[in-house]
């Protein structure tokens, strides 16, 4: 099988002095490569490489530069016999091809090219590398070209009497192949240029020796063994590739004078590796000493899960933390001591194992040779650092750029140049250390100025991704104006939607004459509708404000009269589902806001006539919704039922039905304020068409009635039908019975007659239906509402008569007799005065309680939810977890020790006056618990009703 073949570079026709070709001769991450002379004239350049004995050659790899890159890269191989003196100038080589490379604009200059070239094999001593021309981009303006890494591929050559006449013999072999996948078979992983350039060293010789172990338990069968040491293999690439990017920072550091960082630096990678080696359980692995483990046939905790988990990274704090703690424990002061004691000649002992903890030191800028690629992922429990460095080209960067790793030598770090977003979150200066003896606050300080002197220097350009997203808004709006929407500072966003809505401005001033090459109106809205989607779920309060104050100019001022129907409704689509999610949030400004454009949307033209928002908003409410969200739709819903009407048409998602079956469904929700905007629009829908909603409630009896919610319902129907028969009452005395548009009927009761069905009931067309409007065979448009009223007028006729002509009657009296009844407790007084009432709420129901914090009079059943949402103290409130009883923060821990702190049972509801358990049905239930005898026994009212009683 291939292996790699050790090489030395003995020739090369120009070099830079700090990036000489003798870096070629290693792999790692620490590498640097070669690069040319710079501003050289030389338009080809040679790099001769001597293998150590001579190879048959399988394959060769090269690593090129991200921006430093060649046109194309000539083979040539030289075979000499030992025997025979060989020089650069007498030897003859073959011409084997060429590699043409990519410019890498594709990719920003950010990731590096690998190729692999399989080659037949051939014999071979010497390798010589001809780079031909320069690929001119921004970023090389001194016309160098580089090569990071060469790899080579193959086998040692046996040199014998045998092997004279070498490439006839050769060139009827192949290459070995691996049977599983048919590429080249390696000796070993760690002879892939792609391993040994992001893995660190000691790693790679450790994956070595496990691979060795691994061969001999495939051959001694011992399969669990050899199982335990692939994953440990794959475990340690991961860790080897972290411990990688530890040494280039380190390298870095020693390059810029910072010992103090390059210190900490060492002591992480060796803290790292130990605590991996540790975990990995690797030297009982390798089984030293050729002792055969039994516990490595046996399974394990560690591999029993498939891969391995890998100990969390320390950071360069925890590194400090660490030498400090080991310096200033007892058994160091204790040596300190002694070694002060002991010095004769009065100096002072040195101080070098004294480590003060420093602060983060900042993210050295990538070396000319720094790895670009983004750093494996973080697995689950490894701690993020500002040390996060590339590691791979096989994976997109994530905030390395050519330009940082251009600026990189053996200088410090440039502070002119800004950070960016990722290291302005890893390298923001902490509070505490602002006064520190670091100059971190001050780099910072410094960083954020030039972002606000410039502000095109922070943003970020669209990826292809992105730009495939917005390639019509980018047609439509250019380039700058979608790439900050797409910036990381909501700086850039809020200027983006101003600038959004300039253009909506313009665009509807401009003429059409002088905007013949300017987009369609439906573009510019499917644009803005796009941009605009991705504003409205921004997090910051700011963007999104900025965001729905675009969207309501475009609804309420561009659309109308320009965008076509479709594309209205294409907009409404995309919008609509975000605004709605954002109604739902816990914060009142964002769910206020977002209502607002949502009925600013409604109120659109186009928007009404296709009757796009209110069946979104119609959909029955579950009893798993939100409250807020549940809350927002309804309040909506009323909204759009008080200005556009109830509606006949199916589709609109304002009929009859539709509000009933919503206003039905969130009646039985557990949040009262949600029950309470139900209530308001099944009122609502009751003044239109009674008998469909109460074919929607269960039936109005005594049973009924016990609960608590329907009881207060049916009561504002009563109070509905009361009005109701009172207006036909004076309509019949004044028209003899006749319609309302009688010419005996005054105006003002006519007005008052058709009052709520006029203004409730509008057509799609938006004329009023009036309440005498009925269809061709005679019966009411609205589910028979018009026959219902006539059946209920000659009925309370019939009862009015019948009353005069029997005044003396007892039951009339009793009718006549005023009375005043509590709804809760039913407890009854004669007279008519309201105050009564009140002042049996206040003191004497015990249906009925006062906060203890605000002393506002609520139902015993809602004081919980009260003390957290509602009441003025609400901040000192939480719910408990385990009985859901309201309690206040300072007693939370007492109250959880208590005994009645307890599992609430499924079904039923918490007392918060005696701690008991309250079973459903829960207003009959509340009820029951409350008013009887043997009721809820912390309800002061109730023995204070005894007493009086």
């Amino acid at each position: 099988m291939a292996k790699k073949i050790p090489f030395n570079v003995v020739f090369a026709s120009d070099e830079d002095v700090n990036f000489p070709a003798s870096e070629l001769n290693n792999h790692g991450p620490t590498v640097h490569g070669w690069r040319s002379a710079p501003n050289g004239s030389l338009t080809s350049h040679d790099i001769i490489l001597r293998f150590q004995q001579p190879a048959k050659i399988y394959r060769i790899q090269l690593l090129a530069h991200q921006y430093l890159i060649p046109e194309k890269v000539e083979l040539w191989l030289h075979y000499s016999p030992k025997s025979l003196p060989s020089t650069p100038s007498s030897q003859y080589f073959d011409f084997l091809g060429f590699v043409a490379l990519a410019d890498n604009a594709n990719t920003n200059y950010k990731s590096r090219e690998l190729q692999s070239v399989t080659v037949c094999p051939r014999r071979g001593t010497h390798l010589k590398l001809r780079l031909i021309g320069v690929q001119g981009n921004d970023y090389n303006d001194t016309g160098q070209i580089s090569l990071l890494a060469v790899n080579v591929l193959g086998e040692d050559l046996d040199v014998g009497p045998n092997n004279g006449n070498g490439e006839e013999h050769l060139s009827n072999e192949a290459p070995p192949l691996d049977t599983a996948t048919g590429e080249l078979a390696l000796a070993s992983i760690c002879d892939d240029l792609l391993f040994s350039m992001y893995v660190e060293e000691s790693i790679v010789q450790t994956i070595r020796e496990l691979e060795q172990r691994k061969i001999l338990a495939v051959n001694s069968e011992r399969f669990e063994y050899a199982r335990k040491l692939k994953l440990c293999m794959t475990a340690l690439r991961t860790a080897g590739e972290r411990l990688g990017r530890y040494a280039l920072a380190k390298r870095q550091a020693v390059q810029q004078e910072d010992f103090t960082t390059a210190r900490l630096r060492k002591e992480q990678i060796e803290m790292y590796r130990a605590a991996v080696l540790r975990q990995l359980q690797v030297h009982q692995l390798l089984e030293p000493q050729g002792v055969t483990l039994s516990s490595n046939d046996q399974s394990c905790e560690i591999y029993a899960g498939g891969k391995p988990s890998l100990p969390s990274a320390p950071s360069l704090q925890d590194v400090a933390q660490a030498l400090a703690e080991a310096t200033f424990s007892p058994k160091s002061m204790t040596s300190l001591s002694l070694e002060d004691k002991s010095s004769t000649d009065g100096s002072q002992p040195g101080n070098d194992n004294t480590v003060t903890t420093p602060a983060p030191a900042p993210a050295p800028t990538p070396a000319p040779t720094s790895l670009q690629a983004t750093p494996t992922p973080t697995l689950g429990g490894w701690r993020k650092s500002h040390d996060e460095l590339p590691q791979s080209p096989r994976l997109p960067s994530r905030h390395s750029s050519p330009m940082s790793s251009r600026q990189g030598s053996l200088r410090r770090r440039n502070k002119s140049v800004p950070r960016n977003s990722y290291e302005d979150y890893e390298e923001r200066a902490i509070p505490t250390l602002r006064h520190s003896n670091t100059n971190e606050f001050l780099r910072e300080c410094q960083g954020n100025a030039l972002l606000e002197a410039d502000p095109n220097r922070g943003r970020s350009r669209l990826n292809d991704r992105e730009r495939r997203q917005a390639a019509l808004p980018i047609l439509v709006f250019g380039n700058e104006l979608v790439e900050q929407f797409y910036s990381r500072q909501f700086q850039d966003r809020e200027d983006g939607l101003m600038r959004l809505r300039n253009f909506l401005k313009e665009h509807d001033l401009l003429e059409p004459s002088s905007n013949e090459h300017a987009a369609s109106p439906n573009k510019v809205a499917r644009s803005a509708a796009l941009l605009l989607h991705r504003a409205v779920r921004d997090a910051v309060y700011s963007v999104f404000s900025q965001a729905t104050e675009t969207v309501r100019m475009l609804f309420l001022e561009y659309v109308p009269g320009r965008v076509s129907p479709n594309e209205v409704a294409r907009c409404v689509d995309r919008l609509l589902p975000e605004l709605l999610a954002k109604s739902g949030d816990p914060s009142a400004r964002l769910h206020t806001l977002a209502q607002h454009t949502i009925l600013s949307i409604a109120a659109c033209p186009e928007v009404a006539e296709q009757h796009l928002v209110a069946p979104a908003l119609s959909r029955s409410v579950g009893s798993g919704t939100h409250q807020r969200l549940a809350m927002s739709r309804l309040q909506m819903l009323e909204q759009l039922v008080h200005t556009q009407g109830i509606s006949t048409d199916k589709h609109s998602g304002l009929t009859c039905r539709a509000l009933s079956e919503c206003g039905c469904s969130g009646i039985h929700h557990p949040a009262e304020p949600v029950r309470k905007v139900a209530e308001r629009i099944l009122l609502l829908v009751y003044k239109v068409n009674p008998r469909l909603v109460r074919k929607q409630l269960p039936p109005d009896d005594d049973i009924t009635r016990r609960n608590l919610l329907y009881r207060q319902l049916f009561t504002e129907f009563d109070k509905l039908d009361l009005d109701r028969k009172q207006e036909l009452l004076e309509a019949s005395k004044y028209g003899g019975g006749h319609s309302s548009g009688d010419a005996a009927t005054p105006p003002a009761d006519k007005a008052s007659t058709s009052s709520d069905a006029s203004r409730l009931m509008n057509s799609r067309s938006g004329h009023s239906l009036g309440p005498m409007a009925s269809s061709s065979n005679g019966y009411a448009s609205c589910n028979g509402k018009q026959q219902y009223n006539e059946q209920l007028k000659r009925s309370m006729l019939s009862v009015s008569n019948s009353r005069k002509g029997s005044a003396s009657n007892s039951e009339s009296t009793e009718d006549n007799t005023p009375k005043i009844r509590c709804p809760f407790c039913d407890w009854s007084c004669a007279g008519s005065d309201a105050t009564q009432l009140d002042r049996h709420y206040w003191k004497a129901c015990p249906f009925l309680t006062k906060c203890p914090q605000c002393s506002q009079v609520l139902e015993v059943a809602a004081l919980n939810y009260h003390l957290t949402t509602e009441c003025d103290a609400k901040e000192s409130y939480v719910v408990c977890v385990r009985c859901t009883e309201s309690v206040h923060k300072q007693l939370y821990e007492l109250h959880q020790m208590e005994d009645y702190c307890r599992e609430l049972k499924t079904g039923a509801a918490r007392c918060p006056l005696c701690h008991d358990d309250v079973h459903l049905p829960q207003d009959g239930g509340w009820k029951l618990h409350l008013l009887s005898a043997g009721g809820c026994p912390g309800n002061i009212r109730k023995r204070n009703l005894k007493k009086s009683n």
